[in-house]
């Protein structure tokens, strides 16, 4: 693998797990004060990512019901998309570009789980498109 692109809008683990919850800002208090994650970057009261030594989640708007995706860090999205694709993964959201300086597509394994790949195409300012960069890029 090679070395991915920096970009400030992501936290730099390979493997982001995104946990869904009721109260965002809550659960990201609660989780800081637990188990002494740090609040890197807040997005509206919807997202907070969240770091603790190389690691990484992220707490996400959803109810308590919700199931937990991946979000996975790649080098080269539209070659990762088109062998999942090939081996019959169901895509859920082709390769897109987005403001925040990923590419980005998301499958479904054979149990419903959500998987998103990214890949970092621009280190974007978060402030560019409502971000607030807390913690350290």
């Amino acid at each position: 693998m090679t070395p991915l692109v920096p970009n400030r809008s992501v936290p730099p683990a390979t493997v982001i797990p995104v946990l869904p919850y009721p109260d965002v800002l809550a659960a990201a208090d609660w989780l800081c004060s637990a188990f002494d994650f740090t609040v890197r970057l807040r997005i509206g009261e919807h997202r907070v990512q969240l770091v603790y030594g190389d690691g990484a989640l992220v707490a996400a708007q959803g109810d308590d019901t919700g199931a937990a995706s991946v979000l996975v860090r790649v080098d080269d999205v539209d070659a990762h998309w088109r062998r999942a694709a090939s081996a019959g993964a169901r895509i859920v959201h082709p390769p897109t570009d987005y403001p925040y300086g990923e590419r980005q597509y998301t499958a479904e394994d054979p149990a419903g789980q959500h998987w998103t790949f990214s890949q970092s195409i621009a280190d974007v300012d978060p402030a560019d498109w409502g971000g607030e960069l807390v913690g350290d890029p």
